[in-house]
């Protein structure tokens, strides 16, 4: 017969396996970016565990090709949070009646150019007439960008220029094979397409925005995620402003992060003095830029890419919240972001 202490011993180890005594596993977090270097934080965080240490979550990272597809999947609550464009973020919440998501900090400000082919005869603006010209997605924020600007050049897309959309890894093939003339994309694709696919820039964004600053990638958080895991996101973006500032702070080190994040995404590392210069082109920031967001979205309304083409430009008020960012910089003695 077994002595009752061991039946009382045998009793608690078998409590202790069951689920209520088992220590409860991490919450997950599902964060969509771009392999991208405007999508730096993402990158960097990803590789360095930044965000899963400050979150305490499992962070199921996801990558992108552009932002409509990401915004996709954020409106299906498929991922929680994401890096992206701020023409898709606003065309989503327009699209959604305000209800998808929210900005919730900035990410990246430039880092975008017009390359050309050199050989595809493209010297002066008016050489884009006739020509193939792409970006990435359509409807994306490098798309939006290119048929604003074309139209202010007095050129009708697709019936003077040829505006394709194609992935940025297949921008570079066809530049190679001479298929394609000129291409409006992000970093580090601009000098990867000078570099490695022939080409020149032929216009920097920045050149063409008002102290050459435009929003490139913003902080989204899905809107029911936000109400209802408001100390998450809080623990989020304090990494997010941390991993901004150690990027600022220490360059080197972060384009070798990045570079081992890259190279772990599209198969191989990026030559050191290409992510350098690419990175030249942008800068890394937690601001998302309200004027420059206010203008991108009337640009992309003028192009019918936003609800509402012929009424009145629809109220994006509400489309940012910068409550969280806000409290986090004003327990830091920060400036708030206006």
């Amino acid at each position: 017969m077994r002595h009752p202490l061991s039946i009382a011993l045998l009793l608690v180890t078998l409590l202790m396996l069951t689920p209520r005594f088992a220590a409860s596993a991490p919450p997950l977090l599902r964060v969509g970016h771009f392999a991208n270097i405007t999508h730096a934080q993402a990158l960097v965080g990803r590789e360095t565990g930044a965000f899963s240490k400050a979150t305490g979550a499992e962070i199921e990272w996801k990558a992108f090709n552009a932002g409509p597809s990401e915004m996709e999947a954020l409106i299906a609550g498929a991922i929680d949070i994401a890096y992206v464009g701020p023409n898709p973020a606003l065309n989503a919440y327009l699209r959604s009646g305000g209800k998808a998501l929210r900005i919730v900090a900035g990410a990246a400000s430039g880092g975008a150019a017009l390359v050309v082919r050199k050989g595809a005869g493209i010297a002066a603006t008016r050489d884009l007439k006739g020509k193939r010209v792409a970006s990435p997605e359509y409807g994306n924020t490098q798309d939006v960008a290119l048929r604003c600007w074309l139209k202010s050049q007095g050129f009708a897309p697709n019936r003077d220029v040829r505006v394709l959309t194609v992935k940025n890894p297949d921008i570079l093939m066809l530049f190679l094979k001479g298929e394609l003339d000129a291409a409006w994309v992000p970093e580090p694709w601009a000098t990867r397409l000078v570099r490695e696919g022939n080409g020149t820039i032929f216009l920097d964004e920045r050149n063409i925005w008002p102290g050459g600053k435009f929003t490139t990638a913003v902080l989204v958080v899905r809107s029911e995620y936000l109400q209802t895991n408001r100390a998450m996101v809080k623990h989020f973006i304090k990494a997010h402003l941390d991993v901004t500032e150690w990027i600022s702070k220490h360059p080197v080190e972060a384009r070798n992060s990045l570079n081992r994040e890259l190279a772990k995404l599209v198969g191989k590392p990026m030559p050191g003095e290409v992510l350098a210069e690419a990175m030249s082109r942008v800068t890394i920031t937690y601001d998302p830029l309200k004027s420059s967001l206010d203008t991108s979205a009337k640009h992309a309304w003028s192009l019918g890419f936003l609800p509402g083409k012929g009424k009145a430009f629809p109220d994006i008020t509400t489309a940012v919240d910068l409550s969280v960012i806000n409290e986090v910089l004003k327990e830091r003695h920060k400036p708030r972001i206006e």
